[in-house]
């Protein structure tokens, strides 16, 4: 039974569909502080939020069993993303339910700043009918400048089209063929805010966008220009703006969010020439019900499949993709794990080939499950697919992937290469029987089919007569049993290797007592 905690008010549909999934225990509980938080969640598995919940660095530290925390909306900056992913948690948010309810919202912001509705409204009821006072402008023909064009800047995009507008927008993460598709003329950033009629912003609030509109942006702007933010607070640099504002620099602005909501002490809040709405830009009864029951069928599928729709903090693979690629990784855990344990030094490079037919799956989950085998054992924290690659790079491992069509005999074959500073390599080739049924084909130079299972013991000693049988002297002295043997040779080599499985681990004596053989040159103890 997988237990969620539900911290924020999320809509009915939403917990309906927690509420009939057999396998889940919902509880809802809203309006905890950060301690109260902490000793709550330790007992679940998934945190469903939405902006009231902020899910700090302690949060996660105490979340012992937490595998998922899904945010029903777009904005995460109430997440430590950073702190999740070292804690091997996966961040998920839903981009798309309320992307159509955003996109109206900045529309809507600009027919007003245009009109000049909010100062008509005042006005109206203030027993006034201030017809020329309130002349108002037409949007068709103007310039719609779009900062950030993912799903809700297309929209933006389509809609501005429809109302006659000349579109053009700023990504640098979006290829010219999308910007074309949707209407749009990609330009720099400069050329946005310097074109711009109405600049209305939709990217994400990270550390390179936090303030991207300051006072050097809003200097270039016409000074009939209008700002709109519908996105995140932190992308405009309020006391840029109001000075801006102050200064006529530009004409008007519109703001849904704030960098500290609510804005209270603003002195924006003192200027006639700003209209405000209390982040709205999800607000709307559709939009509601559509993020609960996306963020729900999302942590759901996470929890029983793996399938990390919209995460945040790992490669996003389809249904069909991991399909594809899970057979190979519990191979590629497997070789991740032996070639931590037959290499002495640090690792610095760590090289994944996928040969044959798996070169044509996605790589990198195959990489990251490599990563874990290795890494798995060695930290106190927990090791997962989350947060393997960056626990690896703090360790100053770098991956280097490759592919090739070349399986050497067989249809599929992972390989994984460890490289020392101090100059040691240890290799390991893999690959699967009946697509389930993992072997160890080769470590090193030498040729070897192994079962990788239960305990193993890796020698490399002399090729010659009597070395196995010393070996198994040994062990039955030890009362160890022996389920399986392998031994391999290398070409030009006067050294064989021998992979033992047996009933139980060696203490050390024991160890050392197969160490003492003469001909064995080296031992290792593996288990899996």
């Amino acid at each position: 039974m997988k237990k969620i905690l539900i911290s924020d008010k999320l809509a009915d549909d939403g917990i309906n569909f927690l509420n009939e999934q057999s396998d889940i225990q919902v509880h809802i509980q809203t309006g905890l502080s950060e301690d109260e938080l902490c000793e709550l969640i330790p007992e679940f598995d998934a945190l469903l939020i939405r902006s009231g919940t902020t899910v700090t660095a302690k949060v996660l530290k105490a979340a012992k069993n937490l595998k998922v925390v899904g945010r029903a909306g777009i904005g995460v900056d109430n997440v430590d993303i950073q702190a999740a992913t070292e804690q091997g948690v996966i961040v998920m948010n839903t981009p798309d339910a309320n992307a159509t309810t955003t996109a109206e919202l900045a529309i809507a912001h600009m027919f007003s700043l245009s009109r000049n509705l909010p100062e008509a409204n005042a006005s109206v009821k203030a027993g006034k009918w201030e017809r020329s006072k309130l002349m108002g402008a037409e949007v068709s023909h103007k310039t719609l400048a779009i900062l950030g064009f993912g799903t809700i800047g297309r929209i933006v995009a389509q809609r501005g089209n429809g109302l006659n507008m000349r579109v053009i927008a700023y990504d640098p993460f979006v290829t010219p063929e999308i910007f074309a598709e949707y209407g749009a003329e990609s330009v720099s950033l400069e050329e946005l805010v310097k074109q711009a009629d109405y600049l209305t912003l939709h990217c994400p609030l990270l550390e390179k966008t936090r303030h991207i509109i300051g006072a050097e942006q809003l200097a270039a702007m016409k000074k009939s220009a209008m700002l709109i933010n519908c996105a995140r607070g932190g992308l405009v640099d309020e006391a840029a703006l109001y000075d801006a504002l102050t200064n006529g620099q530009i004409a008007k602005a519109a703001l849904d969010v704030f960098e500290h909501e609510p804005p209270k002490d603003s002195p924006l809040l003192t200027l006639d020439n700003i209209a405000f709405t209390p982040h709205l830009g999800a607000s709307t009864r559709e939009a509601q019900v559509a993020v609960s029951v996306e963020i729900a069928r999302q942590v759901v599928t996470y929890l029983e499949t793996g399938e990390a729709i919209n995460a945040l903090n790992i490669t996003r693979l389809s249904a069909d993709a991991l399909r594809k690629v899970k057979p190979f990784m519990g191979l590629a855990h497997i070789l991740g794990k032996m070639l931590i344990n037959l290499i002495d030094a640090p690792i610095k490079t760590l090289d994944v080939v996928a040969c044959g037919q798996v070169a044509d799956v996605e790589i990198r989950p195959i990489s990251v499950e490599v990563l874990v085998g290795m890494l798995v054992d060695q930290f106190s924290t927990p090791v997962n697919s989350v947060n393997a690659e960056n626990i690896a790079k703090k360790q100053g491992i770098s991956l280097v992937e490759t592919r090739t069509d070349e399986a050497e005999g067989y249809l599929s074959v992972i390989k994984v290469k460890g490289h020392c500073d101090n100059g040691e390599t240890v290799s390991l080739e893999g690959t699967l029987l009946g697509d389930s049924h993992p072997r160890i084909i080769k470590i090193n130079d030498f040729e070897i089919e192994v079962v990788p299972e239960g305990v193993l013991l890796v020698t490399k000693h002399e090729d010659k007569p009597g070395v196995i049988s010393a070996i198994s002297s040994v062990l039955g002295e030890s009362n160890i049993n022996i389920s399986r043997m392998q031994v391999g040779t290398a070409d030009s080599q006067q050294q064989a290797m021998a992979v033992i499985s047996i009933s139980e681990p060696l203490d050390d004596a024991r160890l050392q007592a197969v160490c003492d053989i003469p001909a064995v040159k080296t031992l290792k103890q593996i288990q899996l």
